[in-house]
């Protein structure tokens, strides 16, 4: 994913209400009005967050006869989790690695570790 649209999504979803909306659509395809309904905002401001999410990539919208529903894009919400993956799986690596070295150096590390940091404490 190209910096500039993983600088939009996460922009898009700093928002609670937007996260609101997508966790809606989660669920399945809904227009403004049925998105609209859980928030004490008008119709005309979940419109504009739906802009937000579409500009984003998160979202699209499509015309049903008179309704114009709004679609989740599962594809843009998995690039961003296989992004987040990355860096979660580079931090769990790092954790397993602290983890064995710790074993190895015994019990007797985290003992003197944490009797060092209670005479700081004093």
């Amino acid at each position: 994913m190209d910096p500039d649209a993983l600088d939009k999504a996460f922009m898009a979803l700093a928002d609670p209400v937007r996260r609101g909306i997508v966790a809606r659509l989660s669920r399945g395809d809904a227009t403004v009005n049925e998105l609209a309904e859980p928030f004490a905002i008008t119709k005309q401001a979940v419109s504009k967050h739906i802009q937000v999410l579409e500009h984003a990539g998160l979202v699209t919208r499509s015309r049903d006869a008179q309704r114009r529903p709004v679609h989740l894009d599962a594809a843009a919400l998995e690039e961003l989790t296989a992004w987040i993956d990355q860096y979660r799986l580079i931090a769990e690596r790092r954790f397993r690695l602290l983890d064995e070295l710790l074993v190895e150096s015994g019990p007797g590390v985290l003992q003197g570790s944490q009797q060092q940091d209670e005479e700081e404490l004093k």
